[in-house]
């Protein structure tokens, strides 16, 4: 028996349940050698059986395992490994944080027939693109849809058999013991769809009840009854089946927003903007810069220092001495030709006063 900490494949350590699947339940596991996060499911095996047939049962869900393996596609969770130990089959796959649509809709009720419509289409080009590759789900239903915290949509037990779908979702044919084929995915997604936006399966919960006419699909109606037409060759393709749908939603703002995604709070426009509590730690806000032209930066004015005093005198160069000798020259000039004028003045004087 499985319990929390154990060490399945000498590798992979199961930490808890984080749901209930058809097989049994899922847990939240750690790769050690890879480090990472994981998702593991058991396999669902028949007990009772005799070796042999025991032995062949779990070589289909071996193959049943790798054939999901081999699927990629953005609405569908990735199966890593399949892993046989001991009796059991363990299957490892990416771990999504979310929660099963059958559990919303338990929770909180019913989708509006855009949103419905919008999750088909997810779910449809994923299905869509199995059947291309030659890959049928079997088991459509709430309980392999998840609504991831993120606000995706993921499609879980690709391919696996299990215990097979569960009566309300289950395509007649299917419950007549026939194969599951293309056309018995598109009734099973027709009848999860009707699910959502009804809230109740369209044939009751053992799939065997008169259909139930729909009373709040809306526009969702009319692709939902083709989906779920008694006769697989009278049902729509898959691809059909989007084409569908997106005719619905064309035009619309609507987009599936799993509840399960945060909500964006709206503030009115008059209501002010609380202050930051100044107790709480600061967060930086980033600055965007805007262009501008280049501005000159402004430099505060330096105090300049007194010059020194010069303690001595700097030596005559050749230039220098020329010039003094010639600035003597013009005052020697000068003050014999003061004496001459002046001579000559005391002389005129001179001669006013006694010879005349």
């Amino acid at each position: 028996m499985s319990s929390e900490g154990s060490i399945v494949g000498g590798r992979y350590r199961l930490d808890q349940p984080i749901g209930r699947g058809r097989a049994g339940i899922v847990w939240l596991a750690f790769d050690t050698r890879l480090l990472r996060t994981v998702a593991m499911k058991r396999m669902y095996l028949p007990v009772g059986l005799p070796p042999d047939r025991a032995e062949q049962a779990k070589a289909v869900v071996v193959q049943e395992g790798k054939t999901a393996a081999k699927f990629e596609h953005a609405t569908a969770i990735k199966v890593y490994d399949v892993l046989p130990e001991g009796p059991d089959v363990w299957l490892v796959m990416e771990y999504i944080p979310s929660r099963g649509m059958a559990t919303f809709l338990a929770e909180h009720g019913r989708l509006t027939a855009e949103q419905a419509a919008t999750l088909g289409i997810m779910l449809g080009r994923a299905l869509a693109a199995m059947h291309e590759a030659g890959v049928v789900h079997r088991t459509v239903e709430p309980g392999t849809v998840l609504l991831a915290d993120d606000g995706g949509v993921k499609l879980t037990d690709i391919g696996i058999t299990g215990g097979g779908a569960s009566p309300a979702y289950r395509a007649p044919e299917v419950a007549r013991g026939e194969p599951a084929t293309s056309a018995s995915d598109v009734f099973s997604l027709g009848a999860t769809l009707y699910t959502a936006v009804e809230g109740v399966p369209p044939f009751g919960e053992d799939g065997e009840s008169s259909e139930r006419p729909p009373q709040t699909a809306g526009p969702l109606a009319g692709a939902l009854r083709k989906m779920l037409r008694a006769e697989p060759d009278s049902r729509p393709t898959m691809a059909d089946t989007v084409r569908s749908l997106g005719a619905i939603t064309e035009g619309r703002q609507t987009a599936f927003i799993p509840p399960t995604a945060p909500a964006m709070p709206t503030v009115p426009a008059s209501m002010p903007i609380p202050t930051q509590n100044p107790q709480a730690p600061q967060q930086p806000v980033p600055q965007f810069p805007q262009h501008q032209p280049p501005q000159p930066q402004y430099q505060p004015p330096q105090q300049f220092a007194p010059p020194p005093q010069q303690q001595y005198a700097p030596a005559p160069t050749a230039t220098s001495a020329a010039a003094s000798a010639k600035s003597a020259d013009t005052r020697k000039w000068l003050i014999t030709a003061g004496a001459v004028v002046a001579a000559i003045l005391i002389g005129v004087l001179f001669a006013e006063l006694f010879l005349v």
